[in-house]
This record gives C-alpha cells, sequence and structure tokens, in this order.
C-alpha cells in the first residue's frame, strides 16, 4: 500500500509519502527545495556520486511512521542541507522549515 499525505507545518504544506513494503516501510517528506527520508535514504552517495546536483535531504532511522519522521533526529544530513543549516540532531520537522 502506498499513502500519500499533505502535511502542515506552521502554515506551509509539505507532502509525506508512506509506502509499505515486505517487512519495512519507506517513508518520506518533500517540500519544494528538498526532503527528509526514513534509514534507506544513502547519504553519502547523495554527497560523493550525485554532489553535482547539490540535493538537500537528510536522514533520520528508526521511524516507523510519517509523525516519527517528523519529531525524531536526524541521524545525517547532505553536504547541500548543511549549507542551509540544517545539521543532525535537529528533528524533521525542524529541518523541512529550513527547507521551504
Amino acid at each position: 500500500m502506498v499513502h500519500v499525505k499533505p502535511i502542515e507545518i506552521e502554515g506551509h504544506t509539505v507532502i509525506g509519502v508512506h509506502v509499505e513494503l515486505p517487512k519495512t516501510n519507506l517513508i518520506a517528506i518533500k517540500t519544494d527545495k528538498g526532503y527528509i527520508m526514513c534509514g534507506a535514504l544513502d547519504v553519502g552517495l547523495l554527497n560523493e556520486k550525485l554532489a553535482d546536483r547539490g540535493i538537500i535531504a537528510g536522514r533520520a532511522v528508526g521511524v516507523r511512521s510519517l509523525d516519527d519522521l517528523l519529531n525524531m533526529p536526524l541521524e545525517s544530513v547532505t553536504a547541500k542541507a548543511e549549507e542551509m543549516g540544517i545539521v543532525p540532531g535537529m528533528t524533521g520537522r525542524e529541518a523541512l522549515l529550513k527547507m521551504l
């Protein structure tokens, strides 16, 4: 099953996607500039192999829902996200607000 859900954050709408896979889930929330995602996100790949794209993204591990992704701290972020003031340890919600 795939769930797509608009999420309101301080008057802004972001889009959450939750894909139920066998024995795991793929969870992401996007803005027009970037996104945060569950542990499936390979930040190293984005920073190394796709650096020229300047992808703004963050990764949280251990999330099981969109609410978890909003409220848990980010474990890692891309170099481009760091340039915007998004750092590991901030919540997904805080990171998304910087991506608006």
